[in-house]
């Protein structure tokens, strides 16, 4: 009996089909999956996480979507997802909770791969990230009505946090509940106060409704994803709590913590470096340290953007509790 053969595509077709069937499957990776409810508990990493101190913490992650899987915003739905948010929240929360609960969502996070296209052309993928952000401060603002609170973000988390005081520092509910915001490893720039006046960066170690914001790096460092080459931005030296560039000896440093996901402190050490500002770009520069020893990992040696909270761990924890009592004695005062 003669085999019957099926017809077969000339090669031509064949090559069409694999692009469209290629084409449909990136759709399908880079597809924004969908927001999330932030009246519901199970859509917050942290939801009033911790004991009541004075004030609640709302911290934004920082970027753990790589984006190999082709997707340019994060399926915050995902599980392996949630556990990588939580355990980078994890890595900072010690920092936060001994003053208060812990309120961090989920959200669909740009993804790394967002930060190899050109700066003007990320902004669609960050605005899907801020929509869940914001989302998730409002329904903060309206379960929460009445307490202060401390932003605080890292990396990708502390741009939304500055888009938060961009948009809420002109409503009460925002301004006079807010203590201060530590949005680490993000540049705030003179454009950046020039077009939002009411944002104001610390000055000093317990001065409120401020940001405390800094990037660290090596010394010969000139250029980063965080601040370019043509880009200076506004800090503060975590040791000395001063914004020129006065250097403050490691001696100061109360003690760097390098933690793991589930939190746990597993290396300290007291006074690993000294710090200052770099005059002209802004940056924290970290003098007295090897290179090698704390490699950029994701990005170049010498961009020390992974230990931004690890170099100075204990003078930050130290100073959340400072610009908590200064609030709540200028506010007990009136």
């Amino acid at each position: 009996m003669k085999k019957i053969q099926k017809p077969s595509l000339p090669c031509h077709q064949i090559s069409l089909c694999s692009l469209l069937l290629a084409l449909l499957l990136c759709l399908a990776a880079c597809a924004r999956p969908a927001p999330l409810d932030y009246d519901r508990p199970e859509n917050w990493a942290f939801f009033a996480e911790g004991q009541a101190g004075p004030a609640d913490v709302f911290l934004i992650a920082p970027t753990v979507a790589l984006g190999k899987d082709g997707r340019l915003n994060a399926d915050c739905r995902d599980p392996p997802f949630r556990h990588k948010m939580v355990g980078a929240l994890n890595m900072q929360r010690g920092i936060y909770q001994p003053w208060g609960r812990l309120f961090a969502p989920y959200y669909r996070q740009a993804t790394l791969k967002v930060f190899d296209v050109a700066e003007d052309r990320r902004e669609e993928w960050l605005r899907t990230a801020y929509a869940d952000v914001r989302s998730a401060f409002m329904a903060y603002l309206r379960t929460v009505p009445d307490r202060p609170f401390v932003l605080a973000g890292f990396s990708q988390g502390a741009d939304m946090g500055l888009r938060l005081l961009k948009e809420f520092l002109d409503d009460p509910a925002c301004r006079d509940r807010l203590v201060a915001a530590y949005l680490i490893g993000w540049r705030v720039t003179d454009q950046d106060l020039a077009e939002f006046p009411r944002l104001r960066m610390a000055q000093e170690e317990s001065d409120t409704g401020v940001i405390i914001s800094f990037n660290c790096e090596a010394e010969r460092i000139q250029s980063s994803l965080f601040v370019s080459s043509d880009q200076r931005t506004h800090a503060i030296n975590p040791l000395n709590w001063r914004t020129d560039s006065r250097k403050a000896g490691r001696e100061a440093n109360r003690g760097a913590c390098f933690t793991d996901y589930s939190g746990t402190i597993v290396r300290e050490v007291p006074a690993l470096t000294g710090a200052y500002l770099d005059a002209r770009r802004g940056t924290l520069k970290v003098p007295d340290i090897q290179e090698d020893d704390y490699p950029g990992i994701l990005f170049a040696n010498g961009i020390y953007h992974l230990y931004d909270y690890q170099f100075f761990y204990r003078n930050l924890q130290e100073n959340v509790g400072k610009r908590i009592a200064a609030f709540a004695s200028a506010h007990t005062e009136r």
